[in-house]
């Protein structure tokens, strides 16, 4: 990895983790489409790992706020739905990567920007977990069907389950993974490397995530998605 997309990831890789960190979603969205780009063979597995981390951190952070009965309905069907990720993943050429998640991720904006609001329940959940399940294990990328569930909730609802959600799942995304050869050490280094980066974000979240407007965050993350799928899409 040359030094200026080293650069270029660690700074994409810092502002993902202040706007996940600030407003519960957002990481993977910003991340993997740049990734994309630059070096498409960072997905899923760079992805994955850096937010392990991260996870954990706004998980604790925002504990007292849990949504048990929803997270523990999301993962057993995040958990469910993973192998099917694994599948896509391998149907998927490496040179259609690129294209796959630049259209998961404009899909995927798309829907969270047009849904009505609504009072999530058993069915919204399990619906929510296993898209999360395919799409996050194939591309890194899981957070809107998560959003949909959540935006209408108070913002440390979202993001402490959101956190929980993801944090389960990328453990078992990443272990299914590398039990069938197709996870990298070196892209976990490379995860590792960027650490930094990641705590910058987060610690910058910590001052600020009670006093964002999260709904107007969650636009930008979006929008965002939008512009970035686009541009994957265009360069594949």
């Amino acid at each position: 990895m040359s030094a200026g997309t080293l650069t270029v990831l660690a700074l994409t890789v810092a502002l993902a983790a202040f706007v996940q960190g600030s407003s519960g979603l957002g990481f993977a969205l910003i991340v993997a489409p740049v990734a994309g780009i630059l070096e498409p063979g960072l997905l899923p597995v760079f992805v994955l790992a850096s937010m392990i981390p991260l996870n954990l951190y706004v998980a604790w952070r925002e504990r007292a706020a849990l949504d048990l009965r929803g997270a523990g309905w999301i993962t057993a069907a995040r958990l469910a739905a993973t192998p099917g990720g694994l599948a896509l993943l391998w149907l998927i050429p490496d040179r259609s990567i690129g294209l796959f998640v630049g259209i998961a991720t404009v899909l995927a904006a798309v829907v969270s920007l047009a849904a009505p609001v609504f009072t999530p329940g058993r069915a919204a959940y399990v619906a929510a977990g296993a898209v999360t399940g395919l799409t996050e294990t194939a591309t890194g990328v899981g957070g809107p069907p998560l959003a949909l569930v959540y935006q209408h909730r108070p913002p440390a609802e979202l993001r402490a389950t959101v956190a929980v959600c993801f944090l389960v799942g990328e453990v078992a995304s990443l272990a299914l993974l590398f039990a069938t050869g197709q996870g990298s050490v070196q892209d976990l280094g490379r995860a590792a490397l960027l650490l930094p980066a990641i705590a910058a974000g987060a610690w910058l979240s910590r001052s600020v995530h009670h006093r964002l407007d999260a709904r107007r965050t969650r636009l930008f993350v979006l929008l965002f998605a939008l512009v970035s799928g686009v541009v994957l899409m265009l360069g594949a």
